[in-house]
């Protein structure tokens, strides 16, 4: 019976002690970053492609790119500039043929003299309409993809500390020269 009074005695102290030592703070020195950090909002590219969606040109405004406006517009107008004068001509094409089936030859196409000529005309003319309809199509979602894109590209830190260069060494074995990348950080 002493034995055991004896055991739980010597257990109840260094119990007692390993709570006590556990207890002391010990102070860590942290060292704090002197840059100031710059809020990364997740919702930026999503807002600047839902702009550019409402309005071309909206997004970039938002990103606050102002010089790529007038190449939105500019891609986009000449795109519907072309589709809208294709469209015309394939029509007046298109009703030439109708009036030469009809056996009039007062159309505006007298130096298309056979009508299988005029066939191939209206058919270059649809050709080139569909193609601009599919570049406004085109850059239309190159516009929002532009806007996503470079939102997305702008919360990137990107500044004189930070540094990636290629080097070609030798290999120490070899002899034989080898690539790499050094990706440095300066503090």
């Amino acid at each position: 019976m002493n034995k055991i009074v004896f055991i739980s005695i010597l257990f109840f102290i260094i119990g007692n002690t390993t709570v006590f030592s556990q207890s002391k703070k010990d102070s860590v020195a942290v060292a704090k970053d002197t840059l100031p950090s710059l809020d990364i909002d997740p919702l930026t590219p999503a807002k600047a492609a839902f702009y550019s969606a409402i309005l071309p040109g909206l997004g970039q405004a938002y990103n606050k790119k102002y010089w790529k406006i007038p190449i939105v517009y500019g891609a986009i107008g000449t795109s519907l500039y072309l589709y809208i004068d294709n469209n015309k001509k394939y029509h007046d094409v298109r009703d030439a043929y109708k009036r030469r089936l009809e056996g009039y030859d007062d159309d505006d196409f007298q130096f298309l003299k056979d009508k299988s000529r005029l066939i191939s005309a209206q058919k270059f003319y649809q050709r080139n309409r569909d193609l601009s309809a599919l570049f406004v199509v085109g850059f239309y979602v190159l516009n929002i993809i532009d806007a996503n894109v470079d939102a997305a590209l702008i919360q990137f830190n990107v500044n004189d500390r930070l540094s990636l260069c290629p080097d070609v060494y030798t290999n120490d074995v070899t002899f034989k020269p080898n690539v790499g990348l050094t990706f440095s950080y300066n503090f």
